[in-house]
């Protein structure tokens, strides 16, 4: 039995595209606990969020498949449709090449974002903790703080908006079947994007 379940995960990480199963972190295990503090100064540790459901978003606004989400108001409309139902949005800047608090919170407030919290991993630790590798990177922790989604946002790995329509969104997905108390489904994908510039 052990066999075929190996034999079946093998398979469906063949078929997203999965070079290896070299996860900093492993679905189904917690989340690592992290401290970072937001824009105005505001710290948040994630192990206070324990009994909630919990995204992390890694972001660069300059990044063209960022742009792509944020300038179809894709991103935003998942934020806030989310959000509404009780989940923790986290917006994570990592790398030393980040632009200053206040120019982000002006960011934000251009892109009409709906995130809970934007929040600067300006030495990356976080982001190597998780092993985030592109912007946007995206997790999806239950609310038991056990990671069960990692990977890309959508299906349609290009900066072309007008792919959004018709794709598969895997984010959505997976909070749709956690809020449910249901098992993600498609539990990791490769994520696609620009560099997280550590």
């Amino acid at each position: 039995m052990k066999k075929m379940v190996k034999k079946t995960v093998f398979v469906l990480a063949i078929g997203l595209g999965i070079s290896s199963f070299a996860f900093a972190v492993e679905n189904g295990t917690s989340a690592p606990d992290f401290n970072l503090k937001d824009l105005s100064g505001k710290e948040w540790k994630l192990s206070e969020l324990k009994g909630k459901t919990v995204v992390l978003e890694w972001n660069n606004y300059e990044c063209p498949f960022v742009k792509k989400h944020y300038g179809a108001h894709n991103m935003q409309a998942l934020q806030q449709k989310y959000t509404k139902k009780g989940v923790t949005w986290l917006t994570i800047n990592s790398g030393k090449k980040t632009d200053s608090a206040e120019e982000l919170l002006k960011q934000n407030k251009e892109q009409k974002a709906f995130m809970t919290a934007y929040l600067l991993d300006s030495d990356g630790k976080v982001g190597h903790m998780y092993d985030a590798k592109t912007t946007p990177h995206m997790y999806v922790i239950d609310a038991k703080g056990s990671l069960v989604y990692q990977g890309a946002i959508d299906d349609k790995a290009t900066p072309d908006a007008a792919d959004i329509k018709g794709s598969t969104n895997y984010v959505a997905a997976a909070l749709d079947s956690t809020l449910k108390g249901k098992p993600v489904k498609v539990a990791f994908t490769k994520a696609y994007g620009c560099s997280v510039k550590y």
